[in-house]
């Protein structure tokens, strides 16, 4: 049988630059390549620079994580100059990293991912009417109305009309793999709109403890937040109350309107549930701590699940991760095959791709600017799914609950979990938990305040002068789209190596010295469908489940660290 060689190139509904390549047959994908197509170079830019400044440098990795590699910088540098902070500083930083997990996911399922499993077009069937009454049945979501229903229609309707669907724009509408009814596609394109508002109101909790939003402001020690609950240059009554309020509407919006969206929608894609599980091994490195020194405290628990074994959770070493650079454009001083841990890791490009971009990657030795991270020799996921099935086998009371109810929605048993349906719900289980938690960290921080406790900062090893002459730390986070870390090592009170190693590095990661598939790849050769190769609607579901945010992994740098391009505004 004759096999269909198909490029998606670039991916769209993503953060950053991505190609796939898949050769199908028979209606099935049989290989695939994963390749980010941009250069990673900004670990370089940080070798001289102030350790109590890289939080900011390595914060501009990307426009959209704009947190995470924020505070793995700081826990990292912390971890080297054996800094601790206030416990008001790690509850605000776990509030800020909190909205930015909920705001995050919720962004993703309504309008990176949502588009793969509902058709926008078929929403002008619906009877409004109908789609209220379906709304209703499963959420007491005030907005829920026919009338509403009808605006939205109306406005898809003049999209359509004038030829030009605007956001909606490209998108395979009437592909034979999309099943939802029209008043489903309606309801879920309304929610879509309404998450565009809901999204811009909660995220302002960044604006108050960190100044702005992207890339809030934080410290090396603490949180740049002074506390004075009568000072209207700080931390005060009425911000504490706006935030009350922002973490109350994002807690409602996830509880009745994205948590029952995506069980409803998933309902009608059950198949979905034995498709595109790939790499059956799942890593989490925790986080939320109580205690940032400690992962045992976190509410997201760390663990490692091997083989798709959910009776027991491995222990996570950070000296077992080496990245490989067989398949990558890099090179490492002593051979393309060796493993090296991010102590010892190089960032030495090397671009030996093909000569012109119509060319397959497909037989390339080297066909990725991603590099390959392994946990003890294996390819492992990242992100909601690896944090949700180590807190399911952890016995973690409020995962075990979320993850029984979309299973019995579902009417599936836990193997479901390994699955591209899998990955979608278990981000809305994640986000449900975290929201709800929101609460809890600020009745907390509340709690403290009005007890007399406004510390946010600890400067105690401020001074270089305290610092040991050489020093290395280790920065974990797990970021919504997977763990994170980022390693730092310290001479003369300067920064003489900095390595990052991103989820998208480990889910995007082309194969290693042994052939190993990464998580994109294996995803998609796992009993899956391409029913159309002109239309690989069913490559963007499985693709889009990881969230990939590729700008972490690679950056628009030459080989010397210069910008490819530049722009000027005259």
């Amino acid at each position: 049988m004759a096999r269909t060689k198909v490029v998606v190139d670039p991916i769209t509904r993503i953060e950053g630059h991505l190609r796939i390549e898949v050769q199908a047959e028979g209606g099935r994908i049989v290989d695939a390549w994963a390749s980010a197509t941009q250069f990673r170079g900004i670990e370089t830019i940080m070798r001289g620079r102030d350790p109590r400044d890289a939080w900011a440098y390595v914060q501009r990795i990307c426009g959209v994580c704009t947190v995470v590699h924020a505070l793995a910088s700081l826990r990292a540098v912390e971890d080297a100059l054996d800094i601790r902070v206030p416990r008001n500083a790690n509850t605000i930083r776990n509030l800020v990293h909190g909205m930015q997990f909920v705001q995050d996911h919720v962004i993703h399922f309504y309008h990176l991912h949502a588009l793969d499993w509902v058709d926008v077009t078929s929403a002008l069937k619906a009877d409004p009417a109908a789609t209220a009454a379906l709304a209703k049945s499963i959420s007491p979501w005030p907005n829920n109305s026919a009338t509403w229903f009808a605006e939205v229609q109306d406005r898809v309707r003049k999209f359509v009309q004038s030829g030009q669907l605007g956001i909606f724009t490209n998108g395979y509408w009437g592909h034979p793999a999309y099943r939802l009814p029209p008043e489903a596609n309606l309801m879920a394109v309304a929610h879509y709109l309404e998450a565009l508002d809901w999204q811009r109101d909660v995220i302002r909790l960044h604006t108050i403890f960190g100044g702005k939003n992207p890339h809030p402001n934080f410290l090396v020690g603490g949180m740049a937040s002074a506390i004075n609950l009568d000072d209207t240059a700080t931390i005060n009554s009425a911000k504490l109350a706006e935030i009350h309020g922002m973490i109350q509407r994002a807690r409602r919006f996830v509880d009745e309107v994205y948590w029952p969206d995506l069980l409803a929608i998933a309902s009608f894609y059950k198949d979905w549930a034995a498709i595109g599980g790939g790499t059956a091994n799942y890593l989490a490195v925790g986080e939320f701590p109580e205690d940032p020194r400690d992962p045992g405290t976190c509410l997201l628990p760390r663990g490692i699940i091997l083989n798709n074994d959910l009776n027991t959770v491995h222990p996570y070493d950070h000296e077992k991760v080496k990245e490989y650079v067989t398949s990558s454009w890099y090179e490492y001083a002593g051979g393309d095959d060796v493993g090296l841990h991010p102590w010892e890791g190089e960032t030495r490009a090397k671009y030996t791709g093909p000569p012109a971009p119509w060319t397959y990657l497909q037989g390339e030795k080297k066909y990725s600017w991603m590099k390959a991270p392994r946990y003890d020799g294996k390819a492992m996921q990242v992100g909601p799914l690896a944090r949700m099935l180590v807190a399911y086998a952890s016995n973690q009371e409020a995962a075990q609950a979320l993850v029984g109810e979309a299973l019995g929605r579902l009417k599936a048993p836990p193997t479901a979990l390994f699955s591209t349906l899998g990955r979608t719900a278990a981000r809305g289980i994640e986000t449900v938990i975290v929201a709800r938690q929101l609460g809890v960290w600020y009745d907390q921080l509340v709690g403290r305040i009005k007890a007399g406790d406004v510390a946010t900062f600890n400067g105690e090893r401020w001074d270089p002068a305290t610092w040991p002459k050489k020093a290395r730390g280790y920065g974990w986070v797990d970021a919504p789209r997977g763990s994170l870390g980022h390693w730092v090592e310290i001479e003369d009170g300067k920064i003489s190596r900095y390595q990052c190693v991103v989820p998208t590095t480990w889910n995007c990661s082309p194969r290693d010295a042994e052939g190993q598939m990464g998580p994109y790849e294996a995803a998609l050769v796992d009993n899956h469908p391409l029913a159309d190769p002109a239309r690989p609607l069913e490559i963007l579901r499985t693709i889009h489940s990881f969230d990939p945010c590729i700008a972490c992994g690679v950056h628009v740098l030459d080989a010397q660290g210069r910008p490819v391009v530049e722009v000027k505004v005259q």
